[in-house]
């Protein structure tokens, strides 16, 4: 049986960069824009708060603060400060 791929919003936390894809609709062409941003908050979800369902995040091109459902969340890129700490 395979394994089922784990997605990639379970793991963020304020403080991660993130790129953010709109999610596909059936209807309606692929669309192939991304945009890269830092998350500033995650916010749980109703039944269970620690898994996240939104993120508020600020956009690295415009510093534009964005509410971003967690299954748009296609790649995250950890914070530096964790990338400095783990050398």
């Amino acid at each position: 049986m395979a394994e089922a791929k784990v997605p990639a919003f379970l793991n963020v936390k304020p403080g991660d960069y993130v790129i953010i894809q709109a999610e596909q609709r059936v209807a309606l062409e692929p669309d192939a824009n991304w945009w890269m941003g830092q998350v500033v908050f995650c916010e749980g979800g109703a039944r269970d708060p620690r898994v996240n369902t939104m993120f508020q995040i600020a956009n690295v091109d415009d510093g534009s603060i964005l509410w971003v459902n967690a299954d748009e969340v296609t790649h995250v890129v950890r914070s530096f400060d964790e990338l400095t700490l783990n050398a």
